[in-house]
């Protein structure tokens, strides 16, 4: 009932915009703002224009980022100041969309979707596996989008598309390219990179090469808290860990990492109606010491030596076919053929203890998507497919002393050898009802299975093996209303759900001092309903504006609840006697708010842009089984720009800032985490507010060759953003150069 109520108010308020206004945009249609008609977007994963999609999208500007130099992908995805970035260290970036983060948001490369089996609740970061120095186009889907993608859609889409071989007009064989390098002060930043295209009629090849080199973060003097400083640090010399001051405290001892980024495709089409391409990922880092576990203190004293994730390795192969008809069953058909190889692990070990303990974890992920789309007639199209998921996860746990290499085994992270699949299939239909009118509608449905063996060698499990089967259908409809060439309306209500995973399932391992979580093989998927009403305005080179409201709600959602093992509430884990807790399907949230912002054009040259988010949310509590706030709701944060460019020159005046997260809004598993966050004048934990300003310019000598400067963090303020373990940068100069060829 609540559905049709929501329906009715979008409509409504439609109809009633549409009267009051519509005097007014008689005349403001005389300037015709072709803007909302001319961006497309890879919506229904065929090219779509933007004002024909209901959904809130925002699609990432290439330029803009070239200046704004993001380090890593996860920066790039900060820089649309519409997604919060949460840092446990300087290695990593989990991006919060709409109040959902991690598992309950899908990360999509070049129509392959990158979320696996053991994508966990925990911030996690394999979006920097990304290169941001390959990327052509990208763009974020706000809200469910379980319709196309199946599960993990919760929160939104990051679809990102990388660089694509082109070919020539005519018979000879052109050669083109790209060469970059950056350097950053912050953080000692060296990066260099390079991509090349050989290009003929019918066959193309491209590829493209990055290298990082990111050392020690330093941050801030001014703001933020002595707390916040790295006073202390751990450090073996000969076979004793000792406790060393730090020299320079607001250097962030044991935060730098690298990492290399490799792309190769091959293109061939073979006749017009036929494109055939083949693309290879390859993605590694070094170990990357994770930050707020290296600054966790037990008994007065530094709890860990060493604490690490391994090498992030990921590599993809995909294979995709497309062909284009008059007639049919389809206009376009694109089969994607797609293999990933993932490992990761997590290397630590305590001080004062000879035994370092790895935990290494694989997830081998086959994947089949067929899309296909109709034109009906001029008014109508018809998208639908199907998609097959394979993952087989391996995992492995040892334990080493450093001192005379002894290994022994230990409890691996999951179950090794454990399965999980996907079959699925979906439709959506798009009408242009009137000319100012259109309507999208969608349904999925996707059946799940997993299985898993577990190993009672170190646990005395109550159960040797479980196994998950279950189905769902997911429903999407939409409209779009566009008064004017100027302005358009949009309303839609989606459903989107996640299957328990792997990690969900099967996982054993310390969430915190004290706490073990431990397996549950009674887990249900979690469903989500959204529904969201929107308004943008666009003037061409004069002013636009966009407005959005939406309200999302979790049902059996999964999440963490104290547990028995066995029959008991605590366990001897790692030597520590520790509260057990399982992932449960016990909870439910919600989530409500609003993203607007404006460009105003000054001058041709020179525009003002804001962008603002206001994000509230609430969940079930771990403990106390009330309503508390979200976790990943992040404080209200945006940012304001001012952009002139002439002839040769792009200059940005840039501000990012972010409201204050007061200790009783602060959700109770981050009231725990108190080695992260400032002290409020009650001793208890908060999130401050913060700002900074930020100037950016690049110079373009000729075709070919420009160059980029930035000063980041002018005012030098020392922050922490909400739920990061490591300090953001103080103040940071880039210089980088490119060149095209």
């Amino acid at each position: 009932m609540r559905l049709y109520i929501a329906w009715a108010c979008i409509i409504l308020s439609c109809l009633l915009f549409n009267q009051t206004i519509h005097a007014q945009q008689i005349k403001d249609s005389i300037v015709s703002g072709k803007e909302l008609d001319e961006v497309v977007v890879s919506y229904n994963k065929w090219e779509q224009k933007l004002n024909e999609i209901p959904n809130r999208i925002t699609k990432i500007n290439l330029k803009q980022t070239r200046l704004r130099n993001p380090q890593t992908m996860a920066d790039l995805l900060g820089t649309t100041g519409e997604i919060f970035i949460q840092k446990s260290q300087q290695g990593g970036g989990s991006p919060m969309i709409r109040g959902f983060a991690t598992n309950r948001v899908l990360i999509v490369v070049d129509g392959v979707r990158m979320n696996n089996a053991i994508y966990r609740s925990g911030n996690i970061q394999n979006v920097i596996s990304l290169d941001p120095m390959a990327l052509e186009d990208a763009e974020v889907i706000f809200g469910p989008g379980s319709i196309l993608y199946g599960s993990d859609a919760i929160g939104g889409v990051m679809d990102f598309h990388t660089l694509t071989p082109k070919f020539s007009n005519g018979k000879k064989v052109l050669i083109s390219g790209n060469a970059s390098t950056r350097y950053s002060t912050a953080n000692n930043e060296k990066t260099i990179h390079a991509d090349i295209n050989i290009t003929g009629k019918k066959l193309s090849l491209l590829n493209s090469f990055t290298y990082s080199d990111f050392g020690d973060l330093k941050m801030g003097t001014n703001g933020g808290q002595t707390g916040y400083l790295r006073t202390q640090h751990v450090q073996r010399i000969g076979n004793i860990d000792s406790v060393f001051t730090n020299p320079d405290p607001r250097v962030q001892r044991f935060t730098g990492y690298q990492q290399r980024n490799f792309i190769s495709k091959l293109r061939y089409k073979p006749a017009e109606n036929w494109d055939l391409q083949y693309g290879f990922h390859y993605s590694t880092t070094s170990n990357i010491p994770r930050y707020d576990r290296l600054i966790e203190y037990a008994g007065g004293s530094l709890r860990f030596a060493e604490w690490n994730y391994g090498p992030q390795d990921w590599m993809m192969h995909h294979l995709q076919v497309q062909h284009k008809k008059a007639k049919g069953i389809y206009s376009q058909a694109r089969l994607t053929v797609s293999y990933q190889d993932y490992e990761e692990s997590r290397i630590d070990r305590r001080r004062a203890n000879n035994n370092r303990r790895t935990q290494t974890e694989t997830v081998a992920a086959t994947a089949i998507n067929l899309d296909l789309q109709k034109q009906l007639n001029e008014k109508q199209e018809l998208f639908y497919g199907a998609e097959f998921i394979y993952n087989k996860i391996g995992s492995a746990g040892i334990n080493q002393h450093i001192g005379n290499g002894t290994i022994t085994k230990v409890a691996s992270r999951y179950p090794d050898g454990s399965t999980w699949s996907s079959l699925a299939a979906y439709v959506s239909y798009k009408n242009k009802l009137k000319t100012n009118l259109s309507l999208s509608a969608g349904l999925r449905y996707n059946h799940n299975s997993m299985k898993a063996t577990f190993d009672t060698s170190f646990f005395k499990f109550p159960f040797t093996n479980t196994s998950l089967n279950a189905g769902n259908i997911t429903v999407s409809s939409g409209l779009v209303y566009r008064m004017s060439e100027t302005w358009q309306m949009s309303g839609v209500i989606s459903s989107g759900f996640r299957m328990p995973n792997i990690d969900d399932i099967g996982k054993v391992f310390e969430s915190a001092p004290g706490v073990v979580v431990v397996p549950n093989v009674n887990l249900r998927p979690e469903y989500a309903w959204n529904a969201e009403w929107g308004v943008q305005y666009n003037r061409s080179q004069q002013f636009s504006f966009y407005f959005n409201l939406f309200y999302s709600w979790l049902h059996n959602a999964l999440t963490r609840r104290p547990y028995q093992f066995n029959g008991q509430s605590n366990i001897m884990y790692d030597g520590t006697l520790s509260r057990v807790e399982a992932i449960q399907n016990v909870a439910r949230a919600k989530v409500w708010g609003i993203q607007t912002g404006w460009q105003l054009y000054i001058h041709p040259s020179f525009n003002w842009q804001t962008k603002l988010n206001w994000i509230k949310g609430e969940e079930t509590d771990d403990i106390k089984n009330e309503q508390v706030p979200l976790r990943h709701a992040p404080p209200f944060f945006g940012s304001t720009q001012l952009n002139y460019e002439h002839k040769g020159w792009s200059l940005q005046f840039l501000a990012d800032y972010n409201s204050e997260i007061a200790n009783k809004d602060l959700a109770p598993s981050e009231q725990a985490k108190t080695a992260i966050y400032a002290v409020d004048p009650n001793g208890k934990p908060y999130s401050p507010a913060w700002y900074t300003l930020n100037l950016k310019a690049a110079y373009r000598f000729t075709t070919n060759i420009s160059a980029q400067l930035g000063w980041e963090n002018i005012t030098n303020q020392r922050y922490r953003p909400y739920s990061s373990g490591v300090v953001a940068a103080g103040s940071n100069l880039i210089a980088s150069m490119r060149i095209s060829f």
